[in-house]
């Protein structure tokens, strides 16, 4: 378990072979892995895109929930995905003989979802080899309007009684979590740069897989985020989905050698299972 600029973070992450990346707090979850144990209470998962090292537990997940009779969870998926995963459940329920009882929420870039404690999801389009979507989680405060600041308080008052709606609902960039992308997602999504606490893969890391290959397979390699570091307004960044290749003190030695200082005091590598 991580704590990052306040936010806890229970999360796995290998390239090519599990990624689940949950909020505890919030029972939330971007991804399901194979379904980690801990994943099982996390009654919302916000899929990033359909390979199997990040959707392949569902069916496990439903069907553990419904055995601990937990309430049915939400799915929330890209509009592309949503009829094949219904179809990929509907077969594990006749494989299972059981209901695998589950809510699917086909939801795209423009949309949002309402969370727990005044937040909300909103999708926004990666880069990869199939469709993907990243999230930024919001939360929404009311604030005053502008026409209202500088007023005494008493006459605020007065104005609220009167029926005025004297405040407006604000969206503040919390957390976002970009699933597999390319490096590109940095410089459209405004999300990415300036969410408090930003999750992102980082699954290259040095030669063995140069720029190219990594761009190829639609991965971000280290080198790209080095060049783009003056972009990144986060307070604290979690990188994952290194490739098994690497091991941790591999990893750390790069982002120790290739960072700038200023970058790589916010930057923790996600290395438990390397």
């Amino acid at each position: 378990m991580l704590t990052l600029a306040g936010t806890r973070i229970d999360a796995i992450s290998i390239g090519g072979v599990e990624t689940c990346i949950q909020l505890p707090k919030q029972k939330l979850a971007f991804d399901i892995g194979r379904c980690p144990r801990s994943a099982v209470f996390r009654e919302t998962i916000l899929f990033t895109h359909a390979h199997m090292d990040h959707m392949g537990g569902v069916a496990f997940h439903a069907a553990t929930r419904g055995l601990m009779h937990m309430s049915a969870p939400t799915y929330v998926v890209g509009p592309e995905s949503a009829e094949a995963l219904e179809g990929f459940l509907e077969a594990a329920r006749r494989l299972d003989r059981s209901d695998l009882a589950c809510k699917i929420v086909p939801i795209g870039p423009g949309g949002e979802v309402p969370l727990r404690h005044n937040l909300i999801a909103k999708p926004f389009r990666a880069v990869h080899v199939v469709p993907t979507q990243g999230y930024g989680i919001w939360e929404r405060r009311q604030k005053l309007k502008a026409e209202y600041q500088g007023l005494s308080g008493d006459l605020i008052r007065d104005k609220k009684l009167a029926g005025e709606q004297i405040t407006e609902a604000v969206d503040a960039p919390v957390f976002a979590f970009t699933g597999d992308t390319m490096i590109e997602v940095v410089e459209r999504e405004e999300v990415v740069r300036k969410a408090k606490v930003l999750v992102m893969e980082c699954t290259f890391i040095d030669e063995r897989v140069p720029v190219e290959k990594a761009r190829e397979k639609g991965h971000i390699h280290l080198d790209e985020i080095v060049e783009r570091a003056e972009l990144f307004e986060n307070e604290a960044i979690l990188l994952t989905h290194f490739s098994a290749r690497f091991n941790a003190a591999e990893i750390e030695a790069a982002l120790d050698k290739k960072l700038p200082a200023g970058l790589r005091e916010k930057v923790t590598a996600l290395t438990s299972h390397h």
